[in-house]
């Protein structure tokens, strides 16, 4: 590779990796579900494992942690006996949230022809490589 096409790469990956890094942590099956649900808040441990359907308590833990660490969630304890705990959005997170609820939007109108092209890729796929 070329001093000029090395120096590129370079400067893609320091400019992707950031925003790969940022990505990779809100784009997560559990961080979208746990701030869409989180939106409806201030929200309970329970509420939030209510309304995810198939998280485990300790993924549920690890991604909440993930996200108060990233400052798109506020955890609140407050001082009572047993302790209560509530999460809700910061700023950033609502900002955010606008994003994901046009993906999820765009998902939900789109998953019947998502499943048609599959549907129709895989039975091509099927007929060999010949049938184009």
């Amino acid at each position: 590779m070329s001093r000029s096409h090395t120096h590129v790469a370079e400067a893609l990956r320091d400019e992707a990796c950031p925003v790969t890094e940022v990505l990779d942590r809100v784009a997560g099956k559990w961080s979208i579900g746990i701030l869409i649900a989180a939106a409806h808040g201030p929200v309970r441990f329970t509420e939030l494992e209510r309304a995810i359907n198939g998280i485990s308590r300790r993924m549920l833990t690890l991604n909440l942690r993930r996200l108060e660490r990233d400052g798109l969630l506020v955890r609140t304890v407050y001082p009572t006996v047993p302790p209560k705990v509530e999460y809700s959005l910061t700023p950033m997170a609502w900002e955010l949230h606008t994003s994901l609820t046009g993906l999820v939007g765009w998902a939900e109108r789109h998953r019947s022809a998502v499943a048609e092209a599959r549907a129709a890729y895989d039975a091509a796929a099927e007929q060999g490589p010949d049938a184009d």
